[in-house]
């Protein structure tokens, strides 16, 4: 099978019921959210947002949120043991709970979704302070993730009512990243179609693109996947399962690992990846290596390009084409002990495929990760 575009098979045709404005933040549950939150600043150079805790009136957890450019992370810890987030961190470690994102109804879009056979998590609620109103609700998808919906036109508060504005005197320099392009999960053995129906038919998505296994492929492993965008494309979903072969993929390691089907990474854009990645090296950030004889052809495969090749190859940073323009992108290692999230760093020049002549080059790196920690 080749790389294939097709339309949505959702119940509404092709109105979109669940118009959203894009990712409002993304909310991990965490050990440590003080540490975690020094070390986003400091290595990828988020500044500090909003702080809620015992001081804000927030007795059974903290959260500290960050934010670069249009990226909002929120990094939440539990204060005490017998809850649902410690029991998250324990099955899972530290990884992504929610995925935000920003409506203009948040009651129809919990209605809607919930009415087309989504479990509910949150229902439509309002908080309130001094600075306005924000409703919110939620759905259930794959794993323990679930989508928060947020209204907050009528909110001028920092971040959300009950959080306080956090001004402690690190603020460290941006590096660069603007905000985010795609967030990938990864499902089950033969789980990746039970979700893309969950997108088409309950969010009103679209799979704008399909990859199998001979696409997706080295010599030891294989995955698929399929790309689930929303109406207007400001939300995309890349979902991927394992597929047979020779020995665990990486789809596989990240289940054991994480003790099922969770968020395996967070693309974030950049409008210039050479500076940004030069950046997050100098800060501690490590990535994936490939050979440097991936750049020999490089021009060939290609085409011509913008971006001096050689500072290409020193950093690793990967190149790939489709018909409306190239794209440059990076991955870095596990940002956890457990062999789980990591981040992509994207440059999009006109192209809106996803690095499909990269999927070789980039499994193999992440397969020679996988050898030394044993578990190839």
């Amino acid at each position: 099978m080749q790389t294939t575009v097709r339309p949505a098979a959702g119940i509404a045709g092709n109105k979109d019921f669940l118009p959203l404005l894009g990712t409002d933040h993304i909310e991990f549950y965490v050990g440590n959210a003080r540490q975690a939150a020094h070390y986003y600043k400091t290595a990828f150079g988020f500044r500090s947002l909003a702080y809620a805790g015992p001081e804000t009136g927030s007795k059974d957890k903290v959260s500290y949120v960050i934010r670069q450019q249009k990226i909002i992370l929120v990094l939440t810890t539990p204060l005490r043991p017998d809850n649902e987030i410690a029991d998250h961190i324990y099955r899972h470690g530290d990884g992504v709970k929610a995925l935000a994102l920003r409506v203009d109804d948040a009651r129809d879009a919990w209605q809607q979704t919930t009415r087309r056979g989504a479990e509910s998590f949150l229902e439509p609620t309002g908080l309130k302070d001094d600075r306005g109103v924000i409703k919110l609700s939620g759905i259930r998808t794959y794993g323990d993730t679930v989508h928060l919906f947020v209204e907050r036109q009528y909110y001028h508060g920092i971040f959300l009512p009950g959080f306080v504005k956090w001004e402690p005197g690190y603020q460290p320099s941006e590096t660069g990243l603007l905000h985010v392009d795609h967030c990938v999960g990864n499902v089950g053995w033969n789980g990746m179609n039970r979700w893309v129906g969950f997108y088409e038919n309950v969010m009103g998505f679209k799979n704008i693109l399909s990859f199998d296994d001979k696409d997706i492929s080295t010599e030891y492993s294989a995955l698929m996947s399929k790309v689930m965008s929303n109406g207007n494309g400001y939300v995309k979903f890349p979902i991927n399962e394992p597929a047979e072969g020779k020995r665990k993929s990486q789809v596989e390691e990240f289940l054991d690992y994480y003790g099922g089907e969770g968020v395996q990474h967070i693309a974030v854009a950049t409008n210039d990846i050479v500076a940004t990645v030069r950046r997050l090296q100098f800060r501690g950030v490590e990535f994936l290596q490939v050979p440097h004889t991936y750049y020999d052809d490089l021009k060939k495969r290609v085409g011509d390009i913008d971006e001096d090749i050689e500072a290409l190859a020193e950093l690793g940073i990967l190149v790939d084409r489709d018909e409306e323009g190239y794209l440059l992108q990076i991955f870095t290692k596990p940002v956890e002990d457990r062999p789980t999230l990591f981040f992509e760093i994207i440059q999009r020049k006109g192209a809106r495929s996803f690095g499909k002549g990269n999927f070789k080059a980039l499994f193999e790196a992440i397969e020679r990760e996988q050898a030394l920690r044993g578990n190839l």
